[in-house]
């Protein structure tokens, strides 16, 4: 069974940095992998994704470029730093993957997620 742990949460203060990471176990699988957040009342909101090589990067319209996805060649660990942090970014930020990837659709494997809570 497909795991997904994300690390790198924690409390920030506005205008600094972070990196977010995932890793994927249970498979032998490369996964296409992406990030999601949900904002207290918010629904939850699709950052970014990566397929499997590597090479495609997909981010919705308008997203910031603060934020900016990564991976480690074709193994199943993601990155997401996030630059200049907001306080709207604060939010519960879940890492999402799936043998299937096809840009900026829900993959079928969810992390419990990691908060990122910035202050001023």
């Amino acid at each position: 069974q497909v795991q997904l742990v994300e690390s790198g949460g924690g409390l920030v203060q506005t205008g600094g940095s972070l990196r977010l990471s995932c890793a994927a176990s249970g498979t032998d699988s490369v996964l296409g992998m992406g990030w999601y957040r949900q904002a207290p009342g918010k629904d939850r909101e699709f950052i970014a994704s990566i397929n499997q090589s590597g090479g495609i990067t997909v981010y919705p319209n308008g997203m910031s470029g603060r934020f900016t996805i990564s991976r480690d060649g074709t193994g199943n660990t993601v990155y997401l730093q996030i630059h200049d942090l907001k306080l709207e970014d604060t939010a519960v930020y879940y890492c999402n993957a799936g043998e299937s990837w096809s840009g900026n659709s829900p993959m079928d494997y969810w992390g419990k997620g990691t908060l990122v809570t910035v202050s001023s």
